[in-house]
């Protein structure tokens, strides 16, 4: 991957968390009013490993298209697009004061971050959208593990600050 492609990678998902407040957004800002700055990092913790499973199902499901075709790869690149498209368009259409989950009821380490991965996990389109993001940065000339790391990695870092800020700002 180019460091051009990285660069648009990092762009598009700038672009991705412009968007309104979705629910694990909200949970972790709900989780910080109720249970404090520290105590609701397990809720991050707990979004971000979800995070981290849908992606890794989504990154065996796109190798393994990879290999059976080039072909079938850009047809799968481009329904990722088309798919890209449609929630972009969903979001523009949407009303954005739409509410959240409520607050977890427990304070425990745990059940805050067993609340992170169950609201995470919840979300039914996760896999498909990593799954339409990824081949639109992916090189299929080059491997593609190290390729699928590096934007798994990067998403996870860039969901992490972004509910870290959120989390921080209601604190101020």
């Amino acid at each position: 991957m180019s460091i051009e492609t990285y660069l648009l990678y990092l762009t598009a998902l700038g672009v991705f968390f412009a968007t309104p407040p979705d629910t694990s957004q909200l949970l972790v800002v709900a989780n910080s009013a109720r249970h404090g700055l520290m105590k609701s990092g397990w809720t991050i913790a707990g979004d971000l490993t979800a995070n981290a499973f849908q992606m890794t199902a989504a990154a065996f499901g796109i190798a393994a298209v990879i290999a059976a075709s080039a072909e079938v790869f850009q047809v799968v690149k481009w329904l990722g697009v088309a798919y890209l498209a449609w929630i972009g368009l969903r979001l523009i259409l949407s009303d954005s004061t739409a509410a959240g989950s409520a607050a977890a009821r427990a304070g425990s380490s745990f059940a805050l971050f067993r609340q992170g991965f169950v609201t995470s996990c919840a979300n039914p389109f996760a896999v498909m959208f990593f799954a339409a993001l990824f081949p639109q940065f992916i090189s299929p000339d080059a491997s593609t593990f190290p390729q699928l790391v590096v934007l798994g990695g990067t998403y996870l870092l860039v969901d992490g600050i972004i509910l870290l800020g959120a989390n921080l700002a209601w604190q101020l």
